[in-house]
């Protein structure tokens, strides 16, 4: 704060106007250092001052026009002010921090004010009857106009104090004014943390549900109302951003969060997830965009990580498809439980070097990381990568998975989803491998196209392989996964951008979707537990319509259903409407984990299965999708 002297050593004289505006800003220091309380306790002095006032005022101007002034004159003073303090307790009107009023709090002063004046009212003039109505009407005219005057001038200081005029930001100029959802835990840690580092974050406020908690404070930000003021909030205080503090919010309460804050037109975030932040992997003031996985009501998937930690924990893990979405994903998970080397497989250079980086800049040297570059198909290359490793575990998450693709090329798909993973199988059965995990999927089930045929008949090779004593062979089959390349979300955000529409090939198709992180930690779980021949199931949950979900991303990109238009182009070959993730649902064995079941699995000879893949080279190209999908279906 500037000092300010009418005069000094040297003579000079400070301008009058920079004494004034030093005392009106020592004023304004003073109104924002006070408490909570001590602001209650002055606002309510400050409304009976105003009622004094306005009594005497409408006295003045009727003083030709009523009877002296009586003691019932100053007893309707009394009573007025007295049934306005106590409505006005009631209905917690002073607990409302007057630094940001808005429409809401001036509506509910109007409204005490009126209970109150009309209570007086019908005391003065039904039982005293020596009050004139004109004269209460007057005074009830003037406190309308100087207490809510009162509270606007207030914020009107409070906002001279934080540099917002007229919506225009003068000190804080390119902070980002951001409204916290949730005063809880999680928005404590929140503002914590940027309370610590410097940062382009203005918290103005925060929003909660709890009535408890309504305008109190969490480390001195005030609790400003509920998630439905957010739009009032808005456009009275000019934010810039919802934040999400709430790490438990349901897939529901996120998307009428998202539907509030569309209304307002304003950007809406999360705080990124606590075992992100625990884990190193962004610092809690890196904001996460909000996703279609928020509104899809998935549970946090729990883990045995002692079992997988005494499991992995110095151990060789071999992950084929490495540089997928979800090979890669199973890396960084892999990662947690301190193996002592991971090796990344696959044939895509590009992809194998992102993941090689990523691993090798986070975990240096604890754990060893080694690119390899190789073809499943390549079997002697396979074999030699096998017996150079000599992993404990193998993830064979390498395969054609792209379905209408595998339609135009079924010959392609045999070669890498079968014939590739039987040459991953066999050559870990060679080198000793612990246990081996194929990463299947829920359109190997009475399959309708080429992918889910060649995946079925990768589990029968799999499966076939594993003998009592030697490598554990199973299988994890699962749904679709959110995000990953090729499925409907990328599709979805590329036609969003792009203005629309959006396409669904059919509004009544339904399938089952699983987050990547998801799929990944339960495919680790998954492969800890195999005992070999196992085809793991695991719980994906509800299914969720195609149709609904491109809903929720148009809406997640703020825009609405008129603005961004769904269309349905039709099924494309090989497509169902529905998927399933086993023929026979009374066929599951057994329960291993929350969300991990055990199909009983049908088991077909080696040389069968391997005798018939090999033969679809020999059949005319418009036999071979056919002939493929019609033992696929017979053999489940």
């Amino acid at each position: 704060m500037r000092r300010f002297y009418s005069s000094g050593l040297s003579g000079s004289v400070q301008p009058f106007g920079c004494k004034t505006k030093s005392i009106f800003d020592w004023m304004v220091n003073k109104m924002k250092a006070l408490s909570c309380r001590k602001k209650a306790i002055l606002l309510m002095l400050a409304d009976t001052a105003c009622i004094v006032f306005a009594a005497l005022l409408a006295y003045w101007l009727l003083a030709n026009y009523i009877s002296p002034p009586t003691v019932f004159y100053f007893m309707m003073i009394g009573i007025t002010a007295g049934i306005y303090l106590l409505v006005g307790g009631s209905r917690h009107l002073f607990a409302n921090i007057p630094d940001y009023t808005g429409v809401n709090e001036i509506v509910s002063t109007v409204r005490t004010l009126s209970i109150a004046f009309l209570l007086s009212a019908i005391i003065s003039t039904g039982l005293i009857r020596l009050v004139s109505m004109r004269y209460i009407l007057l005074m009830y005219f003037f406190s309308m106009t100087f207490i809510p005057g009162i509270r606007i001038i207030w914020r009107g200081v409070h906002e001279y104090k934080e540099g917002v005029t007229q919506g225009m930001r003068t000190e804080d100029k390119g902070k980002i004014r951001t409204l916290v959802v949730g005063a809880g835990e999680g928005g404590s840690i929140f503002i914590s943390s940027l309370m610590r580092r410097p940062n382009a974050i203005e918290i103005v406020g925060i929003v909660d549900q709890d009535d408890s908690k309504q305008r109190s404070r969490l480390m001195d930000i005030p609790v400003l109302g509920k998630e439905e003021d957010i739009p009032d909030l808005v456009n009275e205080l000019h934010i810039d951003q919802v934040t999400i503090a709430i790490p438990s919010l349901t897939a529901n309460d996120m998307e009428r969060i998202l539907d509030i804050c569309n209304q307002a037109g304003v950007k809406v975030n999360q705080m990124p997830k606590i075992e992100d932040v625990m884990m190193g992997k962004l610092s809690v003031n890196r904001f996460r965009d909000l996703d279609v996985c928020d509104l899809l009501g998935r549970d946090e998937v729990t883990l045995d990580n002692d079992l997988i930690c005494d499991k992995i924990k110095g151990k060789t893990i071999l992950i084929s498809g490495a540089g997928g979405s979800i090979g890669s994903e199973i890396c960084r998970q892999v990662a947690r439980f301190e193996p002592e080397s991971i090796i990344l497989l696959g044939h895509g250079e590009n992809s194998i070097y992102q993941i090689h980086k990523e691993l090798s800049g986070r975990y240096g040297n604890a754990i060893t990381i080694v690119p390899v570059i190789a073809d499943v198909q390549d079997r002697k290359r396979i074999f030699h990568v096998m017996e150079q490793y000599r992993p404990d575990y193998v993830f064979h998450a390498a395969a054609h998975k792209h379905v209408p693709l595998m339609e135009w090329n079924p010959l392609e798909a045999v070669k890498n989803n079968v014939f590739g993973s039987k040459n991953m199988a066999e050559a870990a059965k060679a080198a000793g491998v612990g246990s081996f995990i194929m990463i299947s999927t829920d359109k190997a089930v009475r399959p309708t196209n080429v992918m889910g045929s060649t995946k079925r008949l990768a589990e029968m090779i799999v499966t076939a392989l594993n003998e009592p004593g030697q490598t554990n062979f199973a299988a994890v089959r699962f749904g679709n996964v959110l995000g990953s390349r090729g499925s409907v979300i990328p599709l979805f955000k590329d036609q969003i951008a792009k203005g629309g529409p959006v396409t669904v090939t059919d509004f009544r198709m339904i399938r089952y979707f699983m987050t990547i992180p998801e799929a990944s930690r339960l495919v680790i779980q998954a492969g800890v537990l195999a005992r070999g021949g196992e085809i793991f199931i695991l719980d994906m949950g509800e299914p969720v319509k195609i149709h609904d979900l491109a809903k929720k991303m148009i809406k997640l990109s703020g825009y609405t259903e008129e603005e961004i238009p769904i269309i349905e182009t039709g099924i494309r070959p090989g497509e169902k409407i529905y998927e399933e993730l086993l023929a026979d649902r009374s066929a599951l064995e057994r329960k291993v984990h929350d969300k991990i079941f055990v199909g009983k699995a049908s088991h077909y000879p080696l040389e069968e299965t391997v005798a018939f893949a090999a033969n679809l080279e020999n059949l005319p190209a418009e036999e071979v999708k056919s002939t493929l999908i019609n033992y696929a279906c017979r053999h489940q």
